[in-house]
C-alpha cells in the first residue's frame, strides 16, 4: 500500500486537504464499487501538522490531524497543502526540516498552490523547475530566483519533487500521482468515478497577464501608458521609440531590461488580453474582434490567441463568456 502524508499548515486551505485524501481514498473503491468489482484500496493516507494540533484556517474549520510530523518516520508521498495568507511561510520551520529529511529518504514530495513556496523554501528545488498559482508568479521569481519557474503549467515533475497550480489543481495532482503509481487505467477509473478531468497541464485559459510594472525606468513606464491607450492601432517600433527619443536598439534593450519582455511580445500580450475580455462579454465574432485589437490577419490572431491561452478563440467565449 502507498503512503502518503497530507500536511496541513497554519492558514490551511481545507479543499486542498481533504479533497486530496478524498481523492486518494476513493481509488480502487469507488469505481469498483458502480461496475461491481472487489474494492481495493491502494492509499494510507493520513493528515499531519507541525505540532499535532488543529490547523485553523479563515473558514473557521480546523483540520484535525492523525499527528504530529515529527510521528512519520517514513512516507511515500508527502502533500503540502495550500494556504491562504503567506504569513504561513514564516512559521514553518519544523516542516522545513522535516521536508528535507524526508527527501533524503526518497519520499516524493509535492506542493498544492501556494504549498510550492514552502518546497522552495527547502532549497530542494533550487535549479528545478517548479509552478504555482499563475496570481503568484512575481513574487514567487522575486523570492526564489533560482527556481525555474513555469507559471504556465498545471503540474511541473522533477521526479520526487512536484508542484502544482492554483488551488483547485489539488485535483490534478492527485490524479496525477495516482497515475503515477497506480497506472493509467487506475487513473482514469478514479476520475470517471469522482467526475474529474485527466491530463490538463496549462493554467493559460485562466491566467490574467500581469504586465511588469514595478520598476524604475520612466520612460520605459511612459511607453507602458501608451501602449495601453494604443494598442490596437498599426504600430512601428522603430517610430514609437524615436518619438520617445530612443533608438530602436536602446528601446528595445531597455523594454526588455525592465518588463522582461519584448515590446512586440508586450503589444501581442495586450491585444490578447482586449480579446480576451471582448470574447467574455459580447457575441461579436471573431474577426470583428481581432480588427477592433488591432488585426487584419484573422488567421494569424487567431493562431496567437491559442499561443497564449492555449484555447480556440471559440473555446475561450464557450468556457468564459459572462453572458
Amino acid at each position: 500500500m502507498i503512503t502518503v502524508t497530507i500536511l496541513a499548515l497554519d492558514n490551511v486551505l481545507a479543499s486542498s486537504v481533504m479533497g486530496s485524501m478524498d481523492i486518494f481514498c476513493q481509488t480502487g473503491v469507488t469505481w469498483n464499487h458502480i461496475v461491481g468489482k472487489d474494492e481495493i484500496t491502494y492509499f494510507d493516507v493520513k493528515i499531519v501538522t507541525q505540532d499535532g494540533k488543529p490547523a485553523k484556517n479563515k473558514n473557521q474549520a480546523a483540520i484535525h490531524p492523525n499527528c504530529a510530523i515529527s510521528d512519520i518516520d517514513a512516507t511515500d508521498v508527502i502533500i503540502i497543502s495550500s494556504f491562504s495568507d503567506f504569513h504561513t511561510v514564516e512559521t514553518s520551520g519544523k516542516a522545513l526540516e522535516w521536508l528535507k529529511d524526508h527527501n533524503k529518504k526518497g519520499s516524493t514530495i509535492a506542493g498544492v498552490c501556494a504549498g510550492a513556496y514552502i518546497l522552495a523554501e527547502t532549497g530542494l528545488l533550487n535549479g528545478k523547475t517548479a509552478t504555482t498559482h499563475w496570481g503568484f508568479a512575481d513574487d514567487f521569481r522575486k523570492r526564489y530566483p533560482k527556481i525555474n519557474l513555469q507559471p504556465e503549467k498545471i503540474i511541473t515533475d522533477e521526479g520526487n519533487l512536484l508542484c502544482s497550480g492554483g488551488c483547485n489543481s489539488y485535483i490534478d495532482l492527485s490524479v496525477y500521482l495516482v497515475e503515477k503509481y497506480c497506472g493509467r487505467e487506475i487513473a482514469l477509473e478514479s476520475s470517471k468515478a469522482m467526475l474529474h478531468d485527466i491530463g490538463r497541464n496549462s493554467q493559460e485559459p485562466y491566467t490574467v497577464y500581469q504586465f511588469a510594472k514595478n520598476h524604475t525606468d520612466s520612460k520605459i513606464q511612459s511607453i507602458q501608458s501608451w501602449f495601453k491607450e494604443n494598442y490596437n492601432q498599426p504600430i512601428d517600433m522603430k517610430v514609437l521609440a524615436e518619438n520617445f527619443g530612443l533608438s530602436r536598439r536602446v528601446f528595445e534593450r531597455r523594454f526588455k531590461a525592465a518588463t522582461g519582455n519584448t515590446p512586440l511580445f508586450y503589444l501581442q500580450r495586450s491585444r490578447v488580453e482586449a480579446a480576451k475580455n471582448l470574447l467574455e462579454t459580447n457575441s461579436r465574432p471573431f474577426n470583428e474582434i481581432a480588427f477592433m485589437v488591432g488585426y487584419e490577419d484573422v488567421s494569424f490572431f487567431r493562431k496567437l490567441f491559442k499561443k497564449h491561452t492555449n484555447l480556440l478563440p471559440k473555446e475561450y467565449r464557450t468556457k468564459f463568456c459572462r453572458e
